[in-house]
């Protein structure tokens, strides 16, 4: 059954690192709606690790900080033919190997790197394939639940998936003019992937994001990648310029009796 609608259209998925990456996820899921994937990964080391995940289907490379690299992308996706009509962006980047500092003393090389990769690439890599795109497509990045919380263990990035967030309303607005392509993030609260393992801090605060949601357990990754499938099919043509929570409830549930009693009750 094609309840998504999502057989026979070719999707192209940019950032599979592993297998715990969320776009890798989101590959496995969209093909068994019955889609083809062209994978973009960022280097030949990684073409290699992930060839042995997903067998024979198409892989091609482009580190997005280079621009001859996307353009030579550009190219080889026009040369196969066809259009695609859905892309998947799954790529952030932030340097953290001098340690998290207070957000003040943020360095602006690692700012701009990390704005380069994990929110301008975006908006480069849709305009260099804009022609090679279904009028009707579905564009998906990944963003994060909340960027008004000051998280100290993610450092910079919020801000900058701030600006991912605010660059959807004017991708589709740019975009108008010549498609009805529609642009959306999947915005995840703490997930367990080989990504957010290096961020300092990072385990704890997924532990007590384990506390704090109402379930008890915290979003798991193909609950995103669903999501996102969703996004890239025809079910939600009405939806755009939307960055979609999943969070399992853990938003509503900070003030929850029991935490409360655990930190006032280890201050007595």
């Amino acid at each position: 059954m094609n309840f998504l609608g999502l057989a026979d259209k070719t999707i192209l998925i940019f950032g599979v690192a592993n297998r715990k990456s969320v776009a890798y996820a989101i590959a496995r899921t969209v093909e068994e709606a019955g889609s083809r994937v062209v994978y973009v990964v960022q280097d030949d080391e990684v073409r290699q690790r992930i060839g042995k995940l997903v067998g024979k289907r198409e892989i091609l490379v482009c580190d997005v900080e280079h621009e001859e690299q996307i353009e030579r992308l550009r190219g080889e996706l026009a040369a196969r033919g066809g259009t695609f009509h859905g892309l998947v962006h799954s790529i952030a980047f932030a340097d953290y190997a001098d340690g998290l500092k207070p957000f003040h003393e943020t360095g602006r090389r690692q700012f701009l790197q990390a704005m380069d990769i994990s929110c301008y690439s975006l908006i480069r890599l849709c305009n260099a394939v804009k022609d090679l795109l279904d009028a009707d497509a579905s564009v998906v990045t990944i963003s994060i639940s909340t960027t008004r919380m000051a998280s100290e263990n993610y450092g910079f990035m919020a801000p900058i998936k701030a600006a991912l967030d605010s660059s959807l309303a004017f991708l589709v607005k740019s975009f108008s003019s010549f498609s009805r392509v529609r642009f959306n993030a999947v915005a995840p609260g703490l997930l367990k992937t080989s990504a957010s393992a290096g961020i300092p801090g990072y385990v704890d605060s997924y532990l007590y994001a384990e506390q704090v949601i109402p379930r008890g357990q915290a979003v798991q990754t193909q609950e995103v990648a669903n999501a996102a499938a969703f996004l890239l099919s025809p079910r939600s043509s009405g939806i755009t310029a939307q960055s979609l929570v999943i969070d399992a409830g853990m938003s509503l549930n900070y003030f929850d009796r029991r935490i409360i009693e655990k930190v006032v009750g280890s201050q007595a």
